[in-house]
């Protein structure tokens, strides 16, 4: 699939201001700093279309991206660590659940991981929720120029046995890197297929 449009169009602080057109979406969820803007600038190559930032919890709201006027990517806010108030953190919970679990259009999530760590307790977790949810779902491992060939390797093994202790069949999973482009096609051609 080739992105000949993408802009950004909304932002929205619950589920029922998103858009009312009825497109498809894709999202992209996952901890604070895991790279999901910089993911969604490399897919799009649009630089800046969604905002980067170091600071862990930077994207607090649903923001919205119409690609070739066909469909939405939605960046959804982090997960975990945030730098913001307790009573925050549970607004943007309330936030994430309502749209994953609740949003018709929503056509599949894709849960960044950072493949330098081992499996954390809280991906796992959330990972695992979502699945005994229905909510469809697959794994995008992040920042993969930061690792050898052989570490990757590893690394996404971590990931499939200790998640093969509850899945029968493991979810989809990409590896890429926003820095060098890694896993680009793979992951369009994929929303093509889902989304199409």
């Amino acid at each position: 699939m080739n992105i000949d449009t993408a802009r950004f169009t909304t932002s929205s602080a619950k589920m029922a201001d998103c858009p009312s057109d009825q497109l498809p979406e894709v999202a992209f969820i996952g901890r604070s700093n895991v790279g999901k803007s910089s993911l969604i600038n490399m897919l799009t190559r649009t630089k800046g279309l969604a905002k980067t930032s170091q600071t862990p919890g930077k994207t607090q709201l649903i923001n919205h991206f119409l690609i070739n006027e066909r469909f939405y990517i939605v960046d959804l806010p982090g997960y975990g660590y945030a730098k913001v108030p307790k009573q925050m953190l549970g607004t943007f919970k309330k936030m994430i659940y309502d749209y994953v679990l609740k949003r018709p259009t929503l056509y599949n999530l894709f849960i960044l991981v950072d493949i330098r760590h081992a499996p954390m307790k809280i991906d796992v977790d959330f990972i695992n929720e979502m699945g005994e949810a229905g909510v469809p779902f697959a794994i995008v491992f992040t920042k993969a120029d930061k690792l050898s060939k052989s570490a990757l390797q590893q690394s996404v093994r971590n990931y499939q046995n200790e998640l093969g202790k509850v899945w029968e069949e493991l979810p989809p999973m990409f590896i890429t890197s926003s820095e060098n482009g890694t896993g680009r096609e793979e992951l369009l051609e994929y929303i093509e297929q889902i989304v199409f």
